[in-house]
């Protein structure tokens, strides 16, 4: 009888922990739209108000009215809002994508062999403080002016976020783990497979996470390279034409575009680490 009634009080524990654990994620939802509502709502009547002049700051009303018109209007600078995006997404994950499939394994092989550090490390050291625009001139000669010249500046930007967050991850592996796989007679290869990386996965998404961050504020550098179409031409084209609302609506884009990939990161690596909940 004992049992049963503290089996019954247990279950109404967990579900009033559930109950205020949704209530608590509800709650700071409601502070986060409140926070982007009020930011707009200043926004709006700073420029209403005249508080700052419109020929430097365009007005929520006026960024939202020009994001309609530019879905199907392709003026001033030649191209719709989802032919920019469309562009500028092709450049931002090509460098992107090849920065993780290089980066990552990189890192972790650096972290792990000495030999293999010791023969990378110097090179990096050296290529790693170099500014991704630096590289700009260089690629015009090399690459031209296509995808892969500007792809080859996001890659670059991201490419060392990758490395780096990789080679930490795997050198805060657990010694003790390690020398637990040894006496069981786990050969290096197979101590770095199933101990190592899955250790390192925490230190690896915050780097594929910051190198997204890069791939993207390195985007209109990338598209300086005599770019016809993306959110970066857009932007410098809002600069040419005095236009603060379509410089103001491509830097929204790159942003909204920015959080929606962190959220599915976010997303990805709560199913990859799922293992780590308790």
């Amino acid at each position: 009888m004992n049992g049963k009634v503290k089996e019954s009080g247990l279950g109404l524990d967990v579900e009033e922990f559930k109950r205020k654990k949704q209530k608590n994620a509800y709650m700071m939802t409601m502070l986060s739209v409140v926070g982007i509502l009020s930011f707009l709502l200043l926004w709006q009547i700073s420029v209403s108000m005249e508080w700052v002049n419109q020929k430097f700051l365009a007005s929520p009303m006026q960024v939202l009215n020009l994001f309609l018109v530019k879905l199907t209007d392709a003026s001033p600078d030649g191209n719709t809002l989802g032919m920019n995006v469309l562009a500028s997404l092709q450049v931002s994950l090509t460098g992107f994508t090849l920065a993780v499939c290089i980066g990552v394994p990189l890192g972790l092989l650096m972290g792990w062999y000495r030999g293999f550090d010791s023969l990378i490390r110097p090179i990096f050291e050296v290529v790693r403080p170099i500014p991704p625009v630096s590289w700009i001139p260089l690629i015009i000669v090399w690459l031209g002016i296509g995808l892969q010249a500007k792809a080859f500046i996001v890659f670059f930007s991201a490419f060392v976020p990758c490395v780096i967050n990789s080679y930490t991850g795997i050198r805060q592996t657990v010694p003790v783990l390690i020398n637990v796989a040894k006496t069981c007679g786990a050969s290096n290869f197979t101590i770095f497979w199933k101990i190592g990386i899955p250790s390192s996965m925490t230190m690896v998404f915050t780097g594929i996470k910051v190198a997204l961050g890069n791939a993207w504020s390195t985007l209109v550098a990338a598209e300086m390279l005599a770019a016809s179409a993306g959110l970066g031409y857009m932007i410098l084209m809002g600069r040419q034409f005095a236009r603060p609302d379509i410089i103001i609506l491509g830097i929204t884009v790159i942003g909204a575009i920015g959080m929606l990939f962190s959220s599915l990161l976010n997303i990805a690596e709560s199913k990859v680490l799922g293992w780590k909940k308790v």
